[in-house]
């Protein structure tokens, strides 16, 4: 860093960010703390503890089910081949594609009484047959496992591929069996990679509250919305936030508990990747099996679902013309999207371009806090932005400049901002995965030449990066596309989008409906997992020796690529 102005300006854009991300969680604290005793009487005598007992429960089977189905599926795609392994490797990851709000909605509609499912069995074994009970926890949670299993799997997996095979070899040699070398030699080395995925897994969890009504289950997150949007009770409600906040701090601290003293890449005398081992007959078809029936629930059936109820639901109104309201939901969803992820791209490039000029503590901290906003559930972003909303309004008011008002009532700029805390740490990492494959001796060379920051950020860092922002941009919009949690408790009135319009129409059991902007934020978020993962697995492992990982890998870029 050359001028005391570019130190002034990446100083100014880490701390703006940063207080972007922080200054929410910061109002949820206050709120707590100037609110006294009286909201936590209120929130014990709505039962706030069996909620928070709901919301472990919840916690332990969804990351139970997600973790071992997802290193499960990673161990059989990495380590053995079969009939049709290459293609399943990376249809594995669609289901990233299909929001659990919208899963859900399916498999509660095709579960339920009057649905297909329990009108074959009556027609199979009678009316008077049972059926096992549709609205519970484990079936809410067995539909989160099935949407959030990728990102075990997908950190899981690098994993596994980036192992030398000499450790696995020896194990084998001694006698093990596949399974129990997998178990006593791979997994352990894969400690981080299956905590991290863990630990997104149970944020996801944790920030979801539409899931689980589905199937009659309260949660913290949805004892939120319940009274701060039917009970108007916002110093309760950012009681439950806090909550929440305090269970995604100690997930977080268990995380790097888990981490401790782990080993992040293979050493370097030893690049010999671990070669799948053939199966055939029977053993190959049962591989392609199981993974088939996990696409099937969990992409398959959703999808067809979802095309028969909007091809055989009328679209049209009375007057002929199309629905107007899905098409002023796709409007809006689009405006919004479009808006946030110009946004985000734009403040993580100069986050980036900070990070690489500026390398005081201080700067590198704003950076890592700012990273670290994916870790904040989106229904404490969303109470916390309300409270510090609020306060602004009380400082225009008290001003006596218009205004005011709009803020605490929703407006798109509103959303734009919370959407942007949000999604921050989606676009850094995919641009900032792009710029480390470049060495910081460019940027030193630049910067003594005598450019510049700003000569540096659009002549060496903007270009270099350029594929990486296109990546982000792509991603943050088809996550701003799919997000519901925040747009519901801050949507301006009348604001409607495609996530707001499946929920809307689901609640009111209006489930074929839902069909058509349900269809189209899943078709929407197909794209980019397409594009991403579609790679040829067999190449790089028998091409390719091992490479080794920076501490930034493989969490930072599949941790935002996967989102």
């Amino acid at each position: 860093m050359r001028s005391r102005a570019g130190r002034r300006s990446a100083a100014a854009v880490a701390g703006a960010a940063a207080s972007l991300v922080l200054l929410p969680v910061l109002a949820v604290t206050l709120g707590v703390a100037a609110a006294g005793t009286a909201p936590w009487s209120r929130v014990a005598g709505s039962g706030w503890l069996p909620l928070t007992i709901t919301t472990l429960q919840l916690l332990a089977l969804t990351l139970l089910g997600s973790v071992v189905l997802g290193t499960g599926l990673a161990w059989l795609t990495t380590a053995y081949r079969f009939p049709g392994r290459r293609a399943l490797s990376w249809l594995l990851v669609l289901p990233t594609a299909v929001p659990g709000y919208i899963l859900g909605l399916v498999w509660s509609s095709l579960l339920a009484y009057p649905g297909p499912v329990q009108t074959g069995w009556r027609a199979l074994l009678g009316e008077q047959a049972p059926f096992p009970p549709v609205r519970t926890l484990p079936v809410a949670a067995a539909v989160l496992t099935l949407t959030l299993y990728p990102y075990v799997y997908l950190l899981a997996r690098v994993s596994f591929r980036n192992q030398a095979a000499t450790p696995y070899g020896a194990a084998r040699t001694l006698g093990l069996r596949p399974l129990q070398a997998a178990r006593r030699v791979v997994l352990p080395l894969s400690r981080p990679a299956l905590a991290a995925g863990g630990l997104l897994v149970a944020l996801e969890t944790l920030s979801d509250f539409a899931t689980v009504q589905y199937f009659g289950v309260d949660t913290l997150s949805v004892g939120i919305y319940q009274v701060w949007r039917g009970q108007f009770d916002r110093p309760a409600a950012t009681v439950l936030a806090l909550l929440v906040l305090l269970l995604a701090l100690a997930l977080l601290a268990g995380e790097r508990w888990l981490r401790r003293g782990a080993r992040f890449s293979p050493s370097v005398r030893d690049t010999t990747p671990m070669s799948p081992v053939r199966l055939s007959g029977a053993a190959g078809w049962a591989a392609t099996g199981v993974c088939s029936v996990v696409l099937l629930a969990a992409v398959g059936v959703p999808l067809v679902t979802l095309l028969l109820w909007s091809t055989t639901t009328p679209l049209r109104g009375s007057g002929g013309s199309f629905d107007p309201a899905f098409l002023t939901a796709a409007a809006n969803s689009v405006l919004l999207a479009g808006q946030v992820a110009v946004a985000v791209v734009v403040l993580a490039m100069l986050l980036v371009h900070a990070a690489r000029v500026d390398a005081r503590r201080r700067v590198q901290l704003a950076v890592s806090a700012t990273v670290s906003g994916y870790a904040v559930p989106a229904p404490v972003l969303a109470v916390g932005a309300l409270l510090v909303l609020a306060a602004a309004r009380t400082g225009l008011d008290r001003l006596g400049l218009p205004g005011g008002g709009p803020l605490v009532t929703g407006s798109v700029a509103a959303l734009v901002v919370v959407y942007t805390a949000r999604f921050l740490a989606l676009g850094y990492t995919s641009t900032e995965a792009r710029l480390t494959a470049v060495s910081p001796a460019l940027t030193g060379a630049a910067l003594s030449l005598g450019a510049r920051p700003r000569r540096v950020l659009t002549g060496v860092h903007l270009p270099l990066a350029r594929s990486g922002v296109a990546v982000a941009a792509v991603l943050v919009a088809v996550d701003a596309l799919k997000e519901l949690p925040i747009v519901l408790l801050l949507r301006p009135f009348g604001f409607d989008t495609l996530a707001v319009r499946v929920w809307q129409l689901a609640a009111d059991s209006r489930y074929e409906m839902a069909g058509l902007p349900a269809l189209a934020i899943v078709v929407v978020a197909m794209v980019p997992v397409v594009l991403l993962f579609r790679v040829d697995d067999d190449t790089e492992l028998t091409a390719g020796p091992v490479r080794p990982l920076r501490t930034s890998e493989p969490d930072a870029v599949l941790v935002g690529v996967a989102r």
